[in-house]
């Protein structure tokens, strides 16, 4: 069975939309707030025709005060549980940045050492012959090639897509089909390490390796005991190697249609070993948890409003199509060693992260000073990886008081 391509645009697309509602907005007055509008939030949640979307869970945190909303299965017409649960997508790679970051204040690794000391062999030295830091895996300036670009190109229709969703690829075999596929020559560096910023899931591949090879444990018996456990985060799961799961019950159904139209819930998938389901309260614990340092030490917690700077002294040029080129800082970047941030109209920096995995979108952002705080999950109805526009509808209500 193949290993499936994650889709690249649809990550991208979810951040920019979220960004994209905030350009233009009028700015708050200094110390102003718009406070929780319960009726705009569950206006921005309620599905249209062309979302593409078959629910949407939410919850929303502002001046000390709570809102949590779904909006049913639009599919099933059933009640969707504001304790549903949900894939989370690349809203996991700040779990494995932390881990990592743990081990560096441990002296188990160093941040500016680099992976080819650390996992000799793992990058071919005929393509690769500059370091590539474990710093720059993680905050997007390695200049790796993007997940599977070495893949051999195999047509895949959506009902191949849809079938193939139980592969269960470790990180070993996503590294190996990226740098070293069957038939064809790998594919080399996109720009060289530290000079720019793309945003590459490839690198967080060969960031779980590092730490399965560092602790010697897998990435789930890591998470679980220094993220998960010590933040209460019992309704967050990481995926069981080599076995696809369903989501936990209650659930967030996500969709994809077949050729014939007809809509298959694809809560069940394998995925790599970061592979994670959570719910809107478990994500909301990880972020305040990880703001207020209840996860790293004073010298790593610095690392999370950080973005990579050039010797000039300026952030780095962001090299992509998209994530980092909307506001004041267009085109350059935007993503720290953990995190990314876009910025509201009155100044003030969300920081946060978004996730697509088959079926779902999520999304986790927050305030440095935790108060203000979103957390959503979208089920899909539709194959489009266009951005969702119930994303961007919530971020209006909820972080600039415009419905």
């Amino acid at each position: 069975m193949s290993l499936r391509r994650p889709s690249v645009v649809t990550l991208a697309t979810v951040t920019t939309a979220l960004a994209l509602c905030t350009v233009g907005a009028p700015a708050q007055a200094a110390g102003a707030s718009p406070g929780l509008d319960r009726a705009a939030l569950r206006e921005a949640i309620a599905l249209r025709p062309d979302d593409g979307a078959a629910g949407v869970v939410a919850e929303v945190h502002r001046d000390g005060r709570t809102w949590r909303g779904t909006s049913g299965d639009a599919v099933t017409g059933k009640r969707v549980s504001t304790k549903a649960h949900f894939r989370i997508g690349s809203v996991a790679k700040p779990m494995e940045a932390v881990i990592l970051l743990q081990l560096a204040a441990e002296g188990r690794v160093d941040l500016d050492r680099s992976v080819q000391h650390y996992l000799p062999g793992l990058l071919p030295e005929d393509r690769f012959t500059s370091p590539v830091t474990v710093r720059q895996l993680l905050n997007h300036t390695s200049g790796l090639p993007q997940d599977l670009d070495g893949a051999s190109p195999v047509p895949q229709d959506q009902d191949a897509a849809i079938d193939g969703r139980f592969d269960t690829p470790s990180f070993d075999r996503s590294i190996r089909q990226t740098l070293r596929p069957v038939g064809r020559p790998g594919p080399g560096p996109r720009f060289r390490p530290g000079t720019a910023q793309e945003y590459n899931s490839f690198g967080y591949r060969i960031a779980g390796k590092l730490i399965e090879t560092l602790t010697g444990n897998s990435f789930h018996d890591e998470v679980t005991r220094r993220i998960l456990k010590p933040l209460g985060m019992r309704d967050t799961a990481t995926s069981v190697p080599g076995r696809a799961t369903s989501v936990p019950r209650p659930y967030l159904p996500g969709y994809l249609p077949r050729s014939t139209g007809g809509l298959v819930d694809v809560n069940r998938q394998g995925g790599l070993p970061s592979t994670m389901t959570s719910t809107g309260a478990d994500l909301d614990r990880f972020i305040t948890g990880l703001f207020a340092g209840r996860l790293l030490r004073p010298a790593q917690q610095a690392e999370l409003f950080a973005v990579p700077r050039g010797a000039d002294g300026k952030p780095l040029p962001y090299v992509g199509s998209s994530n980092c080129n909307l506001g004041p800082a267009k085109g350059t970047a935007c993503y720290s060693t953990v995190l990314m941030y876009f910025p509201l109209p009155d100044g003030t920096l969300l920081w946060g992260k978004t996730g697509s995995d088959m079926g779902y979108k999520a999304g986790v952002f927050a305030t440095p000073d935790l108060n203000s705080r979103a957390v959503y999950a979208i089920g899909t109805a539709s194959s489009d990886n266009r951005a969702p526009a119930t994303a961007q509808r919530l971020a209006l209500a909820a972080f600039t008081g415009r419905a």
